[in-house]
Order: C-alpha cells, then sequence, then structure tokens
C-alpha cells in the first residue's frame, strides 16, 4: 500500500488514468447528434444501401455547384420537409465546410431519423477529393 502512496507513484498511477481516459473519448463520444462522416465513408454508404445527399446550403450556392443527385433542402426550410426524406436509409448532410450540418443532423435525429451524418469538411472536402460537381 505504501507504493501507491509514495509520492512519485501517485503521479504515475494519476497521468495512467488520465491517459487511459483520453484514449477512450473518441470511442465515447461517437453516438454524438454531431456525427460526422469522412469522405470516402459516405460515399460508399450512399452507394451500398441507396443513401441521400441532403445539401443544406442557400439555392444559389447550390446552383453553382453541387454533388450530383444531391437534394437541397436549406437549414431553414428542413423542418418543413422532413416528412419528404427517407427514414430507412442513410442521410449525410452537406454543407459548405462541414460546420453548419451538425444543426441539421441534430434536427433530423429529433424527428427520429437515426442513421444521419455530416460530411466531415463539407463541400469542401468533395471538391478537395476530387470528386465531380453538377451545376444547375
Amino acid at each position: 500500500m505504501d507504493f501507491l502512496l509514495g509520492q512519485n507513484n501517485l503521479w504515475i498511477a494519476l497521468i495512467a488514468l488520465a491517459s487511459g481516459a483520453l484514449l477512450l473519448w473518441p470511442s465515447l463520444s461517437k453516438g454524438r447528434s454531431n456525427a460526422r462522416i469522412a469522405l470516402t465513408d459516405a460515399i460508399q454508404q450512399i452507394n451500398r444501401e441507396q443513401g441521400l445527399f441532403v445539401d443544406i446550403r442557400p439555392a444559389e450556392q447550390f446552383k453553382a455547384g453541387h454533388i450530383p443527385q444531391a437534394r437541397n433542402i436549406t437549414l431553414d426550410t428542413l423542418e418543413s420537409h422532413v416528412g419528404t426524406l427517407p427514414q430507412d436509409k442513410p442521410i449525410v448532410v452537406v454543407d459548405a465546410h462541414g460546420r453548419e450540418g451538425a444543426r441539421a443532423v441534430t434536427q433530423l435525429r429529433k424527428h427520429g431519423f437515426q442513421r444521419v451524418s455530416c460530411l466531415d469538411g463539407g463541400l469542401n472536402a468533395w471538391t478537395e477529393g476530387g470528386m465531380p460537381l453538377k451545376k444547375s
């Protein structure tokens, strides 16, 4: 018992506990409402399970360039379009930089959508990944 209560050993034990907590943090925070998904994972999920990209940017930005087959539903009109979205398929929310999407994910989860995530990095990640854009 003296071994654990020694000054140096106490510091080592505290550092070990803190390190363990930091290692567990990503696993514990996975189920949060602002779940992000990497570009390659999003593409695979959409292709394999016939999911849907929902672009929440303003219509002008959407028309300037968007992910092919993406639906444009702005963040302020999302509540009124909830009934038109499939609850049994994955939904990936897309914004410009990956910052606004968390709010849309939270809104959709409040309406019972379980398989919804936000594209990490938004449309910027899409274009930086060399993926095609469609202009309307």
